[in-house]
Protein backbone atom coordinates (compact mmCIF):
# COMPACT_ATOMS: atom_id res chain seq x y z
CA UNK A 1 0.00 0.00 0.00
CA UNK A 2 0.98 3.29 -0.41
CA UNK A 3 -1.51 5.08 2.18
CA UNK A 4 -1.77 8.56 0.98
CA UNK A 5 -2.61 7.73 -2.83
CA UNK A 6 -2.31 4.63 -5.02
CA UNK A 7 -2.31 6.61 -8.12
CA UNK A 8 1.27 7.93 -7.47
CA UNK A 9 2.95 4.72 -8.30
CA UNK A 10 6.26 4.87 -9.82
CA UNK A 11 6.35 8.95 -10.26
CA UNK A 12 9.49 9.60 -8.14
CA UNK A 13 11.15 8.19 -11.75
CA UNK A 14 8.96 10.38 -13.49
CA UNK A 15 8.98 13.84 -12.06
CA UNK A 16 11.41 16.69 -12.23
CA UNK A 17 10.18 19.71 -10.19
CA UNK A 18 12.17 22.38 -9.24
CA UNK A 19 13.79 23.53 -5.63
CA UNK A 20 12.43 24.44 -3.15
CA UNK A 21 15.26 27.65 -3.10
CA UNK A 22 12.53 29.68 -1.24
CA UNK A 23 12.74 31.37 2.58
CA UNK A 24 12.34 28.68 5.34
CA UNK A 25 15.46 26.75 5.51
CA UNK A 26 16.20 25.38 9.11
CA UNK A 27 18.88 25.71 11.47
CA UNK A 28 20.52 23.35 13.24
CA UNK A 29 18.65 22.51 16.92
CA UNK A 30 20.55 22.92 19.96
CA UNK A 31 23.26 20.09 20.59
CA UNK A 32 21.37 19.13 23.83
CA UNK A 33 18.80 17.69 21.79
CA UNK A 34 20.47 14.16 21.31
CA UNK A 35 17.69 12.26 19.62
CA UNK A 36 18.05 8.48 18.27
CA UNK A 37 15.28 6.07 17.10
CA UNK A 38 15.34 2.92 18.13
CA UNK A 39 13.07 -0.16 17.46
CA UNK A 40 10.42 -1.34 19.78
CA UNK A 41 9.01 -4.36 17.49
CA UNK A 42 9.60 -5.52 14.32
CA UNK A 43 7.91 -8.34 12.13
CA UNK A 44 4.14 -7.03 11.35
CA UNK A 45 2.44 -7.34 8.62
CA UNK A 46 0.74 -4.05 7.20
CA UNK A 47 1.22 -1.91 10.43
CA UNK A 48 -0.37 1.74 9.49
CA UNK A 49 -1.04 3.36 13.16
CA UNK A 50 -0.08 3.42 16.33
CA UNK A 51 -2.17 5.03 19.81
CA UNK A 52 -2.74 4.91 23.22
CA UNK A 53 -5.60 5.32 25.69
CA UNK A 54 -4.47 8.81 26.97
CA UNK A 55 -2.16 8.01 30.07
CA UNK A 56 -1.28 4.75 29.79
CA UNK A 57 2.61 4.00 30.60
CA UNK A 58 2.55 -0.03 29.38
CA UNK A 59 0.62 -0.34 26.35
CA UNK A 60 1.27 0.74 22.47
CA UNK A 61 -2.12 -0.14 20.06
CA UNK A 62 -0.62 -0.75 16.31
CA UNK A 63 -3.42 -1.01 13.81
CA UNK A 64 -2.89 -3.39 11.29
CA UNK A 65 -4.07 -2.91 7.83
CA UNK A 66 -5.51 -6.58 7.45
CA UNK A 67 -8.08 -5.78 9.81
CA UNK A 68 -5.96 -6.05 13.68
CA UNK A 69 -5.52 -4.10 16.52
CA UNK A 70 -2.15 -5.36 18.43
CA UNK A 71 -0.35 -4.61 21.79
CA UNK A 72 2.95 -4.48 22.42
CA UNK A 73 2.97 -4.22 26.33
CA UNK A 74 5.90 -3.15 27.85
CA UNK A 75 8.08 -3.33 25.05
CA UNK A 76 6.49 -6.95 23.94
CA UNK A 77 3.83 -7.98 20.81
CA UNK A 78 1.16 -9.79 22.76
CA UNK A 79 -0.24 -13.22 20.66
CA UNK A 80 -3.61 -11.86 20.98
CA UNK A 81 -4.62 -9.34 19.12
CA UNK A 82 -6.68 -6.61 20.86
CA UNK A 83 -9.14 -6.78 18.19
CA UNK A 84 -9.66 -8.51 14.63
CA UNK A 85 -11.82 -7.24 12.33
CA UNK A 86 -10.35 -8.69 9.24
CA UNK A 87 -13.61 -10.36 7.74
CA UNK A 88 -14.69 -7.07 7.63
CA UNK A 89 -12.15 -5.41 5.45
CA UNK A 90 -11.06 -6.77 1.77
CA UNK A 91 -7.80 -8.07 1.30
CA UNK A 92 -5.12 -5.75 0.49
CA UNK A 93 -2.12 -5.73 -0.88
CA UNK A 94 1.15 -3.64 -1.62
CA UNK A 95 0.16 -0.39 -3.09
CA UNK A 96 -3.79 -0.75 -1.90
CA UNK A 97 -5.52 2.00 0.27
CA UNK A 98 -8.13 -0.07 2.09
CA UNK A 99 -8.37 -1.84 4.91
CA UNK A 100 -8.48 -1.03 8.43
CA UNK A 101 -6.78 2.77 8.66
CA UNK A 102 -7.06 4.75 11.98
CA UNK A 103 -7.77 3.85 16.20
CA UNK A 104 -8.61 6.64 18.59
CA UNK A 105 -9.78 6.00 22.15
CA UNK A 106 -12.44 7.92 24.08
CA UNK A 107 -11.08 10.80 25.84
CA UNK A 108 -12.97 8.90 28.98
CA UNK A 109 -11.99 5.15 27.68
CA UNK A 110 -10.09 4.51 31.02
CA UNK A 111 -14.04 4.79 32.59
CA UNK A 112 -16.25 3.98 29.29
CA UNK A 113 -13.91 1.49 27.96
CA UNK A 114 -15.08 2.86 24.20
CA UNK A 115 -12.91 3.09 20.71
CA UNK A 116 -13.64 3.92 17.53
CA UNK A 117 -12.38 2.62 14.23
CA UNK A 118 -11.76 3.66 10.65
CA UNK A 119 -11.69 0.99 8.05
CA UNK A 120 -13.01 0.50 4.65
CA UNK A 121 -15.29 -2.45 4.15
CA UNK A 122 -15.93 -5.35 1.73
CA UNK A 123 -17.77 -2.71 -0.17
CA UNK A 124 -15.30 -0.16 -0.61
CA UNK A 125 -16.56 2.29 1.86
CA UNK A 126 -15.92 4.38 4.49
CA UNK A 127 -16.89 2.92 8.02
CA UNK A 128 -16.77 4.53 11.45
CA UNK A 129 -17.82 2.31 14.38
CA UNK A 130 -17.50 2.41 18.22
CA UNK A 131 -16.11 -0.57 19.84
CA UNK A 132 -15.88 -1.09 24.12
CA UNK A 133 -13.13 -3.36 26.05
CA UNK A 134 -14.14 -6.42 27.09
CA UNK A 135 -13.69 -7.74 31.09
CA UNK A 136 -9.83 -8.22 29.48
CA UNK A 137 -7.82 -4.91 29.19
CA UNK A 138 -5.79 -6.24 26.44
CA UNK A 139 -8.94 -7.55 24.50
CA UNK A 140 -11.83 -5.68 22.69
CA UNK A 141 -15.19 -7.14 22.81
CA UNK A 142 -15.99 -8.05 19.07
CA UNK A 143 -19.57 -7.76 19.79
CA UNK A 144 -19.52 -4.74 21.05
CA UNK A 145 -19.56 -2.79 17.23
CA UNK A 146 -21.94 0.19 16.89
CA UNK A 147 -21.99 1.88 13.51
CA UNK A 148 -21.58 5.66 13.49
CA UNK A 149 -21.32 6.76 9.91
CA UNK A 150 -20.98 4.63 6.57
CA UNK A 151 -19.73 6.97 3.53
CA UNK A 152 -19.80 5.82 -0.30
CA UNK A 153 -16.57 5.59 -2.07
CA UNK A 154 -16.36 6.02 -5.68
CA UNK A 155 -12.63 5.36 -5.82
CA UNK A 156 -10.55 2.63 -4.19
CA UNK A 157 -7.98 5.93 -3.29
CA UNK A 158 -7.77 8.97 -1.06
CA UNK A 159 -10.18 7.29 1.74
CA UNK A 160 -8.07 9.38 4.63
CA UNK A 161 -8.25 7.33 7.50
CA UNK A 162 -7.67 8.98 10.71
CA UNK A 163 -9.57 9.67 14.12
CA UNK A 164 -9.23 11.98 16.76
CA UNK A 165 -10.71 13.58 19.32
CA UNK A 166 -10.30 17.22 20.31
CA UNK A 167 -8.33 17.97 23.93
CA UNK A 168 -10.32 21.26 23.29
CA UNK A 169 -14.01 20.00 22.70
CA UNK A 170 -14.05 15.99 23.31
CA UNK A 171 -15.26 16.08 19.82
CA UNK A 172 -14.62 13.45 17.56
CA UNK A 173 -12.82 14.29 14.00
CA UNK A 174 -13.24 12.41 10.77
CA UNK A 175 -10.65 12.90 8.02
CA UNK A 176 -12.08 12.42 4.45
CA UNK A 177 -10.63 12.12 1.09
CA UNK A 178 -11.62 13.31 -2.08
CA UNK A 179 -13.05 10.08 -2.86
CA UNK A 180 -10.35 9.07 -5.32
CA UNK A 181 -8.89 8.90 -8.96
CA UNK A 182 -6.87 12.04 -10.06
CA UNK A 183 -7.56 15.09 -10.16
CA UNK A 184 -10.45 14.99 -7.94
CA UNK A 185 -12.82 14.55 -10.97
CA UNK A 186 -16.43 15.17 -9.76
CA UNK A 187 -15.02 18.22 -8.14
CA UNK A 188 -15.85 16.32 -4.69
CA UNK A 189 -13.81 18.51 -1.74
CA UNK A 190 -15.50 22.05 -2.72
CA UNK A 191 -18.92 20.25 -3.23
CA UNK A 192 -21.14 21.16 0.20
CA UNK A 193 -23.24 18.15 -0.47
CA UNK A 194 -20.92 15.25 0.12
CA UNK A 195 -18.58 14.75 3.18
CA UNK A 196 -15.80 13.37 1.02
CA UNK A 197 -12.90 15.74 0.63
CA UNK A 198 -13.21 17.47 4.11
CA UNK A 199 -12.71 16.79 7.86
CA UNK A 200 -16.22 15.96 9.88
CA UNK A 201 -16.63 16.96 13.77
CA UNK A 202 -19.25 14.57 15.37
CA UNK A 203 -20.56 14.40 18.86
CA UNK A 204 -20.94 10.68 19.47
CA UNK A 205 -21.73 11.34 23.17
CA UNK A 206 -24.98 13.53 22.81
CA UNK A 207 -26.84 11.58 20.17
CA UNK A 208 -27.65 7.82 18.45
CA UNK A 209 -25.15 7.45 16.79
CA UNK A 210 -24.10 10.82 16.96
CA UNK A 211 -25.12 14.26 16.87
CA UNK A 212 -23.91 17.25 15.55
CA UNK A 213 -22.40 20.02 17.85
CA UNK A 214 -24.67 23.00 17.49
CA UNK A 215 -21.16 25.24 16.76
CA UNK A 216 -20.46 23.16 13.90
CA UNK A 217 -20.03 25.94 11.18
CA UNK A 218 -22.75 25.00 8.86
CA UNK A 219 -25.08 23.34 11.03
CA UNK A 220 -28.81 23.70 10.37
CA UNK A 221 -31.20 23.93 7.08
CA UNK A 222 -29.47 23.57 3.76
CA UNK A 223 -25.93 22.57 2.69
CA UNK A 224 -23.47 22.42 2.80
CA UNK A 225 -23.68 19.54 5.15
CA UNK A 226 -24.02 19.46 8.83
CA UNK A 227 -20.96 17.42 10.23
CA UNK A 228 -18.76 19.41 8.25
CA UNK A 229 -15.93 21.09 10.03
CA UNK A 230 -13.28 22.09 7.23
CA UNK A 231 -13.15 21.46 3.60
CA UNK A 232 -10.81 21.64 0.20
CA UNK A 233 -8.90 18.86 1.51
CA UNK A 234 -7.85 16.28 -0.99
CA UNK A 235 -6.88 13.14 1.14
CA UNK A 236 -5.73 13.95 4.67
CA UNK A 237 -4.52 10.48 5.38
CA UNK A 238 -2.83 11.50 9.22
CA UNK A 239 -3.67 14.21 10.99
CA UNK A 240 -3.53 15.24 14.61
CA UNK A 241 -4.23 17.48 17.56
CA UNK A 242 -1.32 19.16 19.58
CA UNK A 243 -2.54 17.09 23.01
CA UNK A 244 -1.07 20.56 24.97
CA UNK A 245 -2.42 23.58 23.01
CA UNK A 246 -5.64 21.88 20.98
CA UNK A 247 -3.89 23.07 17.54
CA UNK A 248 -4.85 20.70 15.02
CA UNK A 249 -2.08 19.72 12.12
CA UNK A 250 -3.51 18.30 8.98
CA UNK A 251 -1.05 16.50 6.75
CA UNK A 252 -2.87 16.50 2.98
CA UNK A 253 -1.33 14.42 0.17
CA UNK A 254 -1.08 16.40 -2.86
CA UNK A 255 -1.14 15.39 -6.61
CA UNK A 256 1.90 15.53 -9.24
CA UNK A 257 3.90 18.15 -7.50
CA UNK A 258 3.40 20.05 -4.11
CA UNK A 259 2.51 17.93 -0.53
CA UNK A 260 1.07 20.34 2.79
CA UNK A 261 0.74 20.93 6.25
CA UNK A 262 -1.92 22.91 7.12
CA UNK A 263 -2.69 24.32 11.05
CA UNK A 264 -6.01 25.43 12.10
CA UNK A 265 -5.52 26.82 15.43
CA UNK A 266 -7.39 25.85 18.87
CA UNK A 267 -9.39 28.79 18.76
CA UNK A 268 -10.88 28.35 15.17
CA UNK A 269 -14.78 28.03 14.80
CA UNK A 270 -14.47 25.72 11.92
CA UNK A 271 -15.23 26.32 8.14
CA UNK A 272 -11.70 26.62 6.66
CA UNK A 273 -11.64 25.84 2.57
CA UNK A 274 -8.02 24.49 2.21
CA UNK A 275 -8.38 24.71 -1.28
CA UNK A 276 -8.01 21.90 -3.30
CA UNK A 277 -8.65 21.27 -6.13
CA UNK A 278 -8.38 24.84 -6.55
CA UNK A 279 -5.17 24.43 -5.26
CA UNK A 280 -2.46 21.98 -4.70
CA UNK A 281 -0.22 23.18 -1.99
CA UNK A 282 0.12 26.85 -2.33
CA UNK A 283 -0.69 27.12 -6.23
CA UNK A 284 -3.34 27.21 -8.59
CA UNK A 285 -4.43 23.41 -9.57
CA UNK A 286 -7.98 23.98 -11.50
CA UNK A 287 -7.83 26.34 -12.55
CA UNK A 288 -4.55 26.82 -13.20
CA UNK A 289 -4.64 30.51 -12.27
CA UNK A 290 -6.58 33.44 -10.60
CA UNK A 291 -7.80 30.12 -8.03
CA UNK A 292 -8.30 32.21 -4.99
CA UNK A 293 -10.42 34.89 -4.36
CA UNK A 294 -8.71 35.57 -0.91
CA UNK A 295 -11.12 32.60 0.82
CA UNK A 296 -8.20 29.94 0.86
CA UNK A 297 -6.72 28.74 3.49
CA UNK A 298 -3.14 28.67 2.50
CA UNK A 299 -0.77 25.59 4.07
CA UNK A 300 2.38 26.62 6.60
CA UNK A 301 4.74 24.33 4.70
CA UNK A 302 5.08 22.72 1.62
CA UNK A 303 7.19 20.85 -0.15
CA UNK A 304 7.67 19.87 -4.30
CA UNK A 305 8.31 16.13 -5.28
CA UNK A 306 12.00 16.61 -5.74
CA UNK A 307 12.02 15.45 -1.64
CA UNK A 308 9.49 12.63 -2.13
CA UNK A 309 5.73 12.18 -2.64
CA UNK A 310 2.87 11.67 -0.54
CA UNK A 311 3.62 13.66 3.09
CA UNK A 312 2.68 11.29 6.32
CA UNK A 313 1.65 13.02 9.45
CA UNK A 314 2.04 14.04 12.56
CA UNK A 315 2.67 14.37 15.65
CA UNK A 316 3.70 17.44 18.33
CA UNK A 317 5.59 16.51 20.48
CA UNK A 318 4.50 16.46 24.26
CA UNK A 319 6.50 13.62 26.09
CA UNK A 320 8.67 13.99 28.91
CA UNK A 321 11.86 11.89 27.62
CA UNK A 322 12.91 14.69 24.87
CA UNK A 323 12.55 17.74 26.83
CA UNK A 324 14.37 19.92 24.06
CA UNK A 325 11.59 19.04 21.18
CA UNK A 326 8.62 20.32 23.00
CA UNK A 327 6.17 21.90 20.36
CA UNK A 328 7.89 20.02 17.23
CA UNK A 329 5.24 18.57 15.06
CA UNK A 330 7.58 15.69 13.16
CA UNK A 331 5.71 14.00 9.76
CA UNK A 332 7.53 12.67 6.88
CA UNK A 333 7.31 11.25 3.77
CA UNK A 334 5.93 7.85 1.91
CA UNK A 335 8.05 7.71 -0.41
CA UNK A 336 11.60 8.75 0.27
CA UNK A 337 11.44 8.33 4.05
CA UNK A 338 12.52 11.34 5.08
CA UNK A 339 11.68 12.88 8.52
CA UNK A 340 11.24 16.18 9.57
CA UNK A 341 9.85 18.63 12.00
CA UNK A 342 8.66 22.52 12.26
CA UNK A 343 7.68 24.50 14.91
CA UNK A 344 4.18 26.15 14.47
CA UNK A 345 3.51 29.49 17.14
CA UNK A 346 1.74 32.77 16.45
CA UNK A 347 0.61 32.01 13.31
CA UNK A 348 3.97 31.32 11.82
CA UNK A 349 5.77 28.47 10.77
CA UNK A 350 9.35 28.10 11.18
CA UNK A 351 13.00 26.09 12.52
CA UNK A 352 12.35 23.06 9.79
CA UNK A 353 14.33 20.62 10.52
CA UNK A 354 15.63 17.42 8.50
CA UNK A 355 16.19 14.33 11.41
CA UNK A 356 16.11 11.57 8.29
CA UNK A 357 20.16 10.84 8.91
CA UNK A 358 19.91 11.42 12.81
CA UNK A 359 17.21 8.69 13.17
CA UNK A 360 18.42 6.18 10.94
CA UNK A 361 18.46 3.15 12.61
CA UNK A 362 21.68 1.48 11.63
CA UNK A 363 22.88 -2.13 12.53
CA UNK A 364 21.21 -3.30 9.02
CA UNK A 365 17.97 -1.89 10.15
CA UNK A 366 16.22 0.74 7.54
CA UNK A 367 13.61 2.92 8.28
CA UNK A 368 11.68 2.36 3.98
CA UNK A 369 7.86 3.60 4.08
CA UNK A 370 6.83 5.98 6.81
CA UNK A 371 2.90 5.21 7.11
CA UNK A 372 2.34 7.31 10.13
CA UNK A 373 4.32 9.12 12.95
CA UNK A 374 1.93 8.74 15.97
CA UNK A 375 2.24 8.90 19.78
CA UNK A 376 1.84 6.93 22.69
CA UNK A 377 0.10 7.42 26.02
CA UNK A 378 2.15 9.46 27.64
CA UNK A 379 3.00 11.30 24.28
CA UNK A 380 6.25 10.33 23.22
CA UNK A 381 6.23 9.94 19.28
CA UNK A 382 6.71 6.47 17.18
CA UNK A 383 7.51 6.20 13.44
CA UNK A 384 5.32 3.54 12.01
CA UNK A 385 7.75 1.51 9.04
CA UNK A 386 5.32 -0.15 6.81
CA UNK A 387 7.35 -2.32 4.95
CA UNK A 388 5.35 -5.03 2.69
CA UNK A 389 4.34 -8.60 4.04
CA UNK A 390 6.07 -9.17 7.14
CA UNK A 391 9.00 -6.76 7.34
CA UNK A 392 6.80 -3.58 9.11
CA UNK A 393 8.11 -2.16 12.10
CA UNK A 394 7.81 0.47 14.99
CA UNK A 395 10.35 2.94 16.21
CA UNK A 396 10.74 5.22 19.01
CA UNK A 397 12.32 8.45 19.49
CA UNK A 398 14.47 8.10 22.83
CA UNK A 399 17.82 10.05 24.19
CA UNK A 400 20.89 9.23 22.60
CA UNK A 401 24.25 9.85 23.13
CA UNK A 402 26.36 13.19 21.34
CA UNK A 403 25.41 13.21 17.66
CA UNK A 404 25.99 15.66 14.67
CA UNK A 405 23.72 18.59 14.23
CA UNK A 406 20.19 18.16 12.54
CA UNK A 407 21.07 19.02 8.81
CA UNK A 408 19.74 21.69 6.88
CA UNK A 409 16.27 21.31 4.73
CA UNK A 410 15.37 22.89 1.87
CA UNK A 411 11.50 24.23 2.04
CA UNK A 412 8.68 26.65 1.92
CA UNK A 413 7.22 27.87 5.28
CA UNK A 414 4.37 30.33 4.99
CA UNK A 415 4.00 32.51 7.78
CA UNK A 416 0.77 33.20 7.82
CA UNK A 417 -2.21 31.11 9.03
CA UNK A 418 -4.29 32.87 5.77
Amino acid sequence: MIPPSCDRQGRRALLTVVALLAAGIGWALPTAAQVRSQRVVGGLEWPVYVAAPAGDEHRLFVVLQNGLISIVKDGVLLAEPFLDIDALVPDVSTYDERGLLGLAFHPDYASNGTFYVNYIDENGNTVIARYAVSADPDRADPNSALLILTVDQPYANHNGGTLAFSPQDGYLYVGMGDGGSEGDPQNRSQDPGTLLGKLLRLDVDGGAPYAIPADNPFAGDGPPLDEIWASGLRNPYRFSFDRLKGDLYIADVGQWTWEEIDVQPAASPGGENYGWRLMEGDQCYDPPSDCNDGTLVLPVHVYGHDLGCAVTGGAVYRGSALPELQGLYFFADWCSARIWSLHWQAGAAGDLQDWTKRLAPGDGLAIENIAAIGEDGLGEIYIVDRSPNLAGEIYKLVPAGPQPAATRSWGRLKSGYR
